[in-house]
Formats: structure tokens, sequence, C-alpha cells
């Protein structure tokens, strides 16, 4: 038999209407077998159940089976909420997360399950952000670096995974760009390249990857572009000899 076919519970046994007790529910089509039903083990039937009658999701937040209250949290009144955000299983308490109220929000925080605290940190309230931005998982300071304010991102410049930091070179105040500068990787130099104000381009002139230096080279003001014009690599070279003015450039190539 095809499990979708299955009427079964969250122990594999198989369910009858007639020795439920919603039977009647049943019989006013409040539920169905197969379709919309809390006992069944599977996630859809008891989220349609719960959307046919969400006024019964408050009586099913002990149930034993995790999916029943983990859907349970989705339809309950926000008030009875609270009463998940210490459940035994994560996915109960990642479906809380989700319509938690802010200032009970702010208790998972530090909650043991990544996936949980990636939740919360898409949901929390700016000004409590930063409390998260020493996360142990690197997802979770990501979010945070994404939705930080601008004006507070200084604090993550040098969060120990690059990912982070490349989001952080992206969102930064200018003023707290050229600190960047020297980042171990490449692609977080690019980004302040890309983005670095010209007055401090020369800060990267030297920089070990080629990639940022064609950035430099393609923004840099015209007083750096003959030394440009000499760089280890051709793509650099030609970007500055194309942007040296013809008279420049001819002298600089000895072509006059």
């Amino acid at each position: 038999m095809n499990d979708i076919d299955e009427a079964v519970n969250w122990q594999g046994n198989e369910l009858h209407c007639a020795d439920c007790s919603n039977r009647a529910l049943a019989d006013a089509g409040g539920c169905r077998l197969q379709q919309a039903c809390v006992e069944d083990r599977y996630a859809k039937r008891i989220d349609r159940f719960f959307e046919w009658n969400p006024a019964l999701a408050k009586d099913y937040l002990e149930h034993p089976y995790f999916e029943v209250r983990a859907v349970a949290a989705k339809h309950v009144d926000v008030f009875h909420l609270p009463r998940l955000m210490h459940d035994r299983d994560e996915t109960v308490r990642w479906s809380v997360a989700h319509r938690l109220p802010s200032k009970y929000l702010l208790m998972l925080r530090t909650d043991p399950d990544r996936e949980v605290r990636i939740r919360v940190a898409s949901r929390l309230d700016e000004s409590h952000l930063a409390s998260m931005s020493k996360d142990a998982d690197y997802y979770v300071r990501q979010v945070v670096a994404r939705r930080l304010p601008a004006g507070m991102l200084f604090q993550m410049m040098h969060d120990a995974d690059p990912e982070v930091r490349l989001t952080v070179a992206r969102r930064i105040g200018m003023e707290w760009l050229a600190k960047m500068s020297g980042d171990d990787d490449a692609r977080v130099r690019i980004e302040v390249a890309r983005r670095i104000d010209g007055g401090s381009l020369h800060l990267l002139l030297k920089d070990a990857d080629w990639r940022v230096r064609y950035e430099v080279t393609s923004r840099i003001a015209g007083k750096y572009l003959m030394q440009m014009s000499g760089d280890d690599d051709p793509a650099v070279r030609e970007l500055a000899r194309s942007r040296l003015a013809p008279g420049q450039g001819m002298q600089a190539f000895g072509v006059i």
C-alpha cells in the first residue's frame, strides 16, 4: 500500500473514525479520514484539520506527537504560544518562534537548536539583534549581519566566518570600510574595493589578489593609473592603460 493512501497515527496504528474522540466532529463534516485528521501521522492532514477547526488547536498543545503540537502552534491563539516555548522538540519551538510576540521571542535567543535561533534572528526587533551577533552558529550571525542597522555592523567586522564578513562589507557604513581593506578573504576585499570612497582606494593598490587590484583600477584616480599600467596581471594592466588619457598612454608605453 502506498503511504499516501494510509490512514495511520504517529505510532503506525490504523485509524478508524468509529474509535476516535472526534467522531461527532467527523459526522458533522469537521474532519475527514485521509484528508483532515488530527490523529494522522501526516503533517498536511493535521494542518488541514486545524484549518477547518482553528478553535481546537489549544486543546492539542500537549499532544504526544510533536507534529500535532508544531502544527497546532501555527493555528492557536498567540496568547497560548508561551506554553510551547520550551517544548522538548525543536520543530515545535521553531513553529512557535514564527509567531511568538517580541517580548517572548527574546527568551529563545539562546535556544539549543540553530534552526530556532535562525528563526528568532530573522524576526527579532533590530534593537535586540546585536545580542545575537556572537552566536556560535555562522548562519545565525549571517542573518544578524543582514538585518543589523548599518551603524552597528562595526562589531561584526572581524567575525570568524568570511561569509559573515562579506555580508558586513556589503552593508557597513562607509566610514568603517577602510578598516576591512586588510581582511584575510579576497572576496571581502573585492567588496571593499567596490564600495570604498575613491580617496581610500590607494589602500588596496598592492593587494595580493588581482581581482581586488582590478576593482581598484576601475575606480581609482588617474594619478595612480601609470603605476597600475605595469601591474603583474594582464587584465589589470589592460584596464589601467584603457583608462589613461590618449597622450599619457602613448608616452607611458614609448609610442611617442
